[in-house]
């Protein structure tokens, strides 16, 4: 399971974390995806008080992108970045963090609706009141475990560089789709990712018209298309490093998220 954290504007903080609190069998570090945290902060302390308490939460498998430039922060923003960094993210699972400026989205899975109001009520209650908090986090949907199996760890294939599936890619998806018919909840989140080759805004692109291809093979076999999300990352959240052939390969993927509705 993971956790991608995105702190916004001034800085960017994108991250992935195999939670083992949830999944203690895959307790090695070797087995985590990095946090990656990217973007830009105005100076090296401010830098270093971010890695250090991001290390204090999710330990030593970071993979560092800041660079310092000429960026302005609101008041005590680093010192609210701290309050925000803390334990109870480890409750939430294939989620995101994203704060821009003073407006927090917080989205993801928690384990039951008290749970998802208490981590939000608690972030206020750090805060103070110019900060903005989006509560997009939802309780874990039943059924999840069909979608994966369904997938058995395999990716969804598309053309080179293009967002048409191929044959292959088709007869995958036809298994998640006869798995989505079987349960009584099909809201889905579908997220794509791609690896780091080119640039950015390309990627986030073809990220997002694949996401969008699935969505139309999977409304063509009876899902209705309201009860599909679509998103497009690009490369900014990776599950496997960039270096190496197979770590591009499992980085261009598409996730599927049952949501249940609150």
């Amino acid at each position: 399971m993971r956790f991608f954290i995105s702190l916004l504007l001034c800085m960017v903080v994108q991250g992935s974390l195999a939670e083992t609190a949830l999944s203690p069998q895959n307790s090695s570090s070797e087995n985590k995806p990095p946090i990656v945290i990217s973007g830009t902060v105005p100076d090296e302390a401010t830098h270093q008080k971010l890695i250090a308490k991001v290390r204090q939460l999710y330990g030593e498998n970071i993979n560092d992108q800041i660079v310092i430039g000429r960026v302005m922060m609101p008041p005590n923003w680093t010192d609210h970045l701290d309050k925000l960094i803390d334990p109870q993210l480890k409750q939430i699972t294939h989620g995101e963090l994203k704060v821009e400026g003073t407006q927090i989205n917080i989205r993801g899975e928690v384990a039951n609706e008290a749970q998802r109001q208490q981590i939000v009520s608690d972030m206020s209650t750090r805060l103070n009141p110019t900060y903005t908090i989006h509560n997009g986090l939802h309780v874990t949907a039943r059924g999840q475990s069909l979608i994966d199996d369904a997938l058995a760890n395999r990716n969804i294939e598309f053309e080179s560089g293009s967002a048409n599936l191929t044959p292959a890619g088709k007869v995958v998806l036809d298994e998640v789709a006869t798995a989505m018919l079987k349960l009584e909840t099909q809201y889905i989140d579908i997220t794509g990712h791609t690896d780091s080759s080119g640039l950015r805004s390309i990627n986030i692109d073809l990220s997002l018209a694949r996401a969008q291809s699935v969505k139309e093979y999977l409304v063509s076999k009876g899902i209705k298309p309201e009860h599909c999300n679509t998103y497009g990352v690009g490369p900014d959240h990776p599950i496997e490093s960039n270096t190496t052939v197979e770590g591009r390969s499992r980085n261009r993927r598409i996730e599927f998220r049952l949501v249940q509705k609150n």
